[in-house]
């Protein structure tokens, strides 16, 4: 039995790639391993969305590649978007990698360990393989369903179009069978993914079957929270926000990359939404949700972004005093159209201006968390250490938000959503108390 070893770069649809290769594997009989030393044969998937996300790729292919000389591995394999958009320069430059899988291709990862062939890439706008088995990566209680690959935004700075091919829609009857057996499995949260999912059923079905989607998956009573990420501004309507007001379980966290605010900066992003447009939406989400938690993402530093540009950008943060936020200093990615453009700034004002909102923005997150002191909280419980116990509210999204830290709980709250008071808060996580027993 040959052992396998996979490791996951970049983000949640990424994980999903990889979760579908281990169960593929493990149904053709190989043996999956944590532990990459003595693995036969390492898989890296791979992210390729900013310069980070190469950088870290490479590192990983050449730390993997040392267990040739001081491990067991015969066979070093590279998947997902950096193994598609850059397959020669990997093939050229890192001779340590045996096989460079693309992102339609990993469904045949069991035979292409098996082959003596180096390169699989294929068709980009593959479909999304429905048959294949699947083993969750992540704890018990939280997994990850995604509605649809691809992604036809054209957002001038962005690959992904490139490389995943454009935007397709699973059948939603596709989508329900694998949230109920996700379900059965013991998730409690179920987070959906897309590159755009207020996009989803377009291309399908003629248009937007968002709201039913979320209606139906709402109905699974196992799943205690449906989180939605990845909401376009301009796609999300009255009828998305009536589903998410009428379904208790339906978080009210809306996950929606705006990028920036300026309408020149918009305009040559290729972002449809207008400034006004998208202050609009917030306030009515405000209104409508009252107890709502709004998540943004921004880019500093785009070609053509000048000082006004960048001041309005920070008033926006100020006085919007978004939940939750993250910003990236704008990557220059060969063959976009954002690339060709004109006003491109130097690294060292891209980070600085990039850094000065995050400081704006740990002041008003860390108000932000202030006013949860006193109240009493549903937590979903996820690691112990030390009679210290760390969760999440559902107003956190794994990874990338922050986290409750609470005692009074044993090891048998684990995967529980428990009731925590909350008694201290810094910036971005919360402190509590656990009180009485724990609740689904």
């Amino acid at each position: 039995m040959t052992n396998v070893s996979i490791i996951s770069l970049g983000c949640s649809k990424n994980l999903v790639d990889s979760e579908i290769m281990s169960g593929i594997l493990e149904d053709k009989g190989f043996y999956l391993t944590d532990d990459a030393e003595n693995a036969e044969v390492i898989i890296v998937n791979t992210c390729a969305f900013i310069d980070e996300a190469k950088e870290e790729a490479i590192n990983t292919i050449l730390e993997m590649a040392r267990y040739k000389e001081t491990g067991s591995l015969k066979k070093l394999i590279v998947t997902g978007c950096l193994a598609e958009r850059y397959k020669d320069e990997v093939l050229r430059e890192l001779p340590e990698v045996d096989a460079i899988v693309g992102v339609s291709r990993f469904d045949e990862i069991a035979d292409i360990i098996k082959s003596g062939t180096s390169e699989f890439l294929g068709n980009e706008n593959a479909a999304y393989p429905e048959s294949a088995p699947r083993i969750t990566a992540t704890p018990f209680y939280t997994s990850y369903i995604k509605i649809a690959e691809g992604c036809d935004n054209r957002c001038t700075y962005c690959a992904i179009p490139m490389i995943r091919g454009k935007y397709r829609s699973r059948k939603t009857e596709d989508i329900l069978s694998e949230a109920k057996r996700l379900a059965e499995n013991g998730t409690k949260e179920l987070i959906v993914i897309a590159q755009d999912t207020t996009r989803y059923g377009e291309d399908l079905y003629g248009e937007s079957k968002l709201p039913e989607l979320l209606t139906a998956l709402a109905k699974i009573k196992d799943f205690s929270w449906i989180r939605v990420l990845y909401m376009y501004p301009e796609r999300i309507t009255d009828e998305i926000l009536d589903v998410f007001e009428k379904n208790e379980n339906i978080v009210n966290y809306f996950d929606i990359p705006i990028q920036h605010i300026s309408a020149k900066v918009l305009k040559r992003m290729g972002r449809p939404c207008k400034g006004e447009d998208i202050k609009a939406l917030i306030s009515k989400i405000r209104e409508k949700l009252p107890e709502s938690t709004i998540r943004t993402t921004l880019m500093t530093g785009f070609p053509g972004e000048d000082e006004e540009d960048f001041l309005e950008l920070c008033d926006f943060v100020k006085n919007t005093k978004f939940d939750r936020l993250g910003v990236f200093a704008y990557s220059r990615e060969e063959g976009t159209p954002a690339d060709k453009l004109t006003g491109h700034l130097d690294e060292e004002i891209k980070c600085a201006r990039r850094d000065k909102i995050m400081e704006i923005q740990k002041e008003i997150s860390a108000e932000n968390c202030k006013k949860y002191i006193g109240k009493t909280l549903p937590v979903l419980a996820e690691m112990i250490a030390d009679d210290i116990c760390m969760g999440r509210c559902a107003f956190d999204a794994p990874e990338i938000d922050g986290s409750v830290y609470f005692t009074g709980a044993g090891e048998g709250v684990l995967g529980d959503i428990v009731p925590v008071l909350i008694t201290d808060a810094d910036e971005y996580d919360l402190k509590g108390e656990m009180q009485g027993e724990f609740t689904e």
